[in-house]
């Protein structure tokens, strides 16, 4: 329910000081990435290891083809996705191969973060390690434990 402005207040009293929320706005896409590589970087490094050179990399949203691809009704469907070779398929890698890639789509994201009570990292560590560990077969138990010990130390 909006409040209105002032409420709360008796009269000739100044509204009490809070964080100034006028500069709020939603993390860029620069910054969301920074916030992936943060996330990425505090990930068990084993886990880490096992990803190679992944790159990752946040777009607003899937392409078309992409959205066609995966069947999504919508481009708020699609959180995040795993492009490449199954990790746990891979070999070496060859020569001109296009590196394993993780897409963040910024706008679902924000969206969902937006919808549900949960800080904006703990979301991006959940698609990232659910984006990975269905490449490298690991086991939904497998990646909640994870995912429990990366919010441990944050």
């Amino acid at each position: 329910m909006p409040r209105a402005a002032g409420r709360g207040t008796r009269a000739g009293e100044p509204a009490m000081a809070g964080p100034d929320w006028t500069s709020a706005k939603a993390p860029s896409i620069a910054e969301l990435e920074a916030m992936a590589d943060q996330v990425f970087a505090g990930l068990d490094a084993t886990f880490r290891a096992a990803c190679g050179n992944l790159v990752i990399a946040v777009e607003d949203f899937p392409t078309d083809d992409v959205l066609d691809e995966m069947g999504a009704e919508s481009e708020f469907d699609l959180l995040g996705l795993f492009q490449g070779v199954g990790l746990a398929q891979q070999g070496e890698p060859r020569t001109g191969e296009t590196p394993n890639m993780i897409w963040l789509y910024r706008r679902a994201i924000l969206d969902y973060w937006a919808e549900f009570d949960e800080p904006l990292g703990r979301i991006i560590a959940h698609v990232l390690i659910h984006e990975i560990g269905h490449q490298m077969g690991l086991s939904d138990e497998d990646m909640e434990r994870i995912e429990a010990a990366a919010g441990e130390g944050r």
